[in-house]
């Protein structure tokens, strides 16, 4: 599972280490799904001198691009005031630096609701945001989530996936990560986070407790990765993501 914690994104500890600046803490719902696209679209994804890098093992083995749906409910800026929590979509890519081994997550688009646009990475478009979750029993009393997200930016691009799954055994965590920009990829930001996850498919594992999924994203920005030659390849659903948020000083 640390495997699955250090793609899906980032993580909560105490205070900043010498040289790094907090700037805001979150505390979300998110919704993980990890795809495999086309490696060609998605390769146009990665700023000059990087290359997508599909982890080789663990529960998301060889997905190139992952789709984060968010919902927070608390928002806070380096004061502890208060501030506009982020509801949207985020996508990301599992990058490296040409010749070097490391890969990192690289955010490279995303559609927010409100003030939520460009984002600290600048890549999020305005648009509207609804999102609705239910949470209940089916026939045979297993516990069953619905969700339905429904994204629409001003720039044409919009993404409505609708899933319901059985909910099942969570794990706990903590970790810690940078994760860059896609428009200025000299960018990054420092998350430490403590989250609860629930992995409700993965094909490298041969869990699957996805009951319907329906996702369609259109766009000139998303028609070429999400072409109908897209493969699911897990499903993560985090009821407790809590976030720290730091720069480099």
């Amino acid at each position: 599972m640390r495997a699955l914690a250090l793609i899906v994104l980032s993580l909560l500890m105490t205070g900043a280490y010498a040289g790094e600046r907090l700037v805001g803490s979150n505390v979300d719902v998110r919704t993980v799904i990890a795809f495999k696209v086309s490696d060609a679209a998605v390769q146009r994804l990665a700023p000059e001198g990087w290359e997508v890098s599909p982890p080789p093992a663990g529960p998301l083995k060889g997905f190139n691009l992952v789709l984060v749906l968010i919902d927070s409910s608390s928002s806070s800026d380096s004061a502890g005031k208060p501030v506009e929590p982020f509801r949207g979509a985020v996508l990301a890519i599992p990058a490296r630096r040409i010749g070097t081994n490391v890969t990192v997550t690289m955010v490279s688009y995303g559609i927010a609701g409100r003030d939520g646009s460009p984002g600290a990475y600048g890549v999020y478009a305005p648009g509207k945001v609804a999102i609705e979750r239910k949470v209940g029993s089916g026939p045979d009393q297993k516990p069953l989530a619905d969700e339905t997200w429904v994204v629409s930016a001003e720039d044409g691009n919009a993404i409505d996936a609708r899933i319901q799954y059985e909910r099942g055994p969570t794990t706990q965590s903590k970790l810690e990560q940078k994760t860059y920009s896609g428009a200025k990829p000299e960018f990054f930001r420092i998350y430490r986070v403590e989250q609860v996850a629930d992995l409700v498919r993965s094909t490298a594992a041969g869990v699957d407790r996805v009951t319907s999924f329906s996702f369609r994203a259109s766009g000139s920005r998303l028609a070429s990765l999400f072409d109908g030659t897209e493969q699911l390849i897990g499903l993560i659903s985090v009821p407790s993501y809590s976030r720290t948020v730091f720069l480099p000083d």
